[in-house]
């Protein structure tokens, strides 16, 4: 009679492992997929290259200027200037998403090109996949920058012009790469 109660209070334990080896059995095929969609998974410079392009930075620059946002401060009153200035943030940080989604399709077109037989692709392969990691990580910074400027308008906007001088650079290494595999 013991045995019997001592099978039934274990039951739960053990549906508690079964539940954790089929998540993992899961995660893993889910991984083993991954890896082998992205190995297979072929680049398309000209495609990457129309998606950086299309990405106005001019705007974007003109939502984070520091001068902007204070003609508008002393121009509106608070209460008007608290709702633009979110409305703006949140345009911004849309634009930061887009130019973090752009810098994942930079450093796989970086990737690419640093397995080129020619030096100079390759190269700058590397160099476009470096540049591409840094502006990856300051989209996460500038969005978290600009979140914190939606949750208290009132503090004086940080300058986020870094995120935009790497985007610049990585613009520069993305054409030279285009020009080098195109000659």
């Amino acid at each position: 009679m013991e045995y019997r109660v001592a099978t039934y209070a274990q039951a739960p334990a053990m549906i508690v492992v079964w539940i954790f080896v089929a998540v993992a059995i899961l995660a893993l095929a889910t991984f083993a997929y991954v890896a082998i969609r992205r190995r297979t998974h072929r680049v398309d410079l000209e495609k990457s290259v129309q998606e950086f392009r299309s990405l106005d930075i001019v705007a974007f620059r003109n939502l984070v200027d520091p001068a902007e946002e204070a003609f508008l401060r002393n121009n509106l009153s608070p209460k008007k200037f608290r709702t633009i200035k979110r409305q703006r943030a949140w345009a911004a940080v849309l634009y930061a998403h887009e130019a973090g989604r752009a810098a994942t399709a930079l450093a796989k077109v970086g990737q690419v090109a640093r397995r080129s037989p020619d030096a100079r692709i390759a190269a700058s392969g590397v160099q476009l996949a470096e540049n591409a990691f840094r502006l990856r990580l300051q989209t996460v910074e500038v969005t978290l920058r600009l979140l914190t400027g939606i949750l208290l308008p009132g503090l004086q906007s940080p300058t986020l012009s870094p995120v935009v001088q790497q985007y610049e650079r990585a613009s520069e290494t993305l054409f030279r790469v285009r020009e080098f595999s195109s000659s």
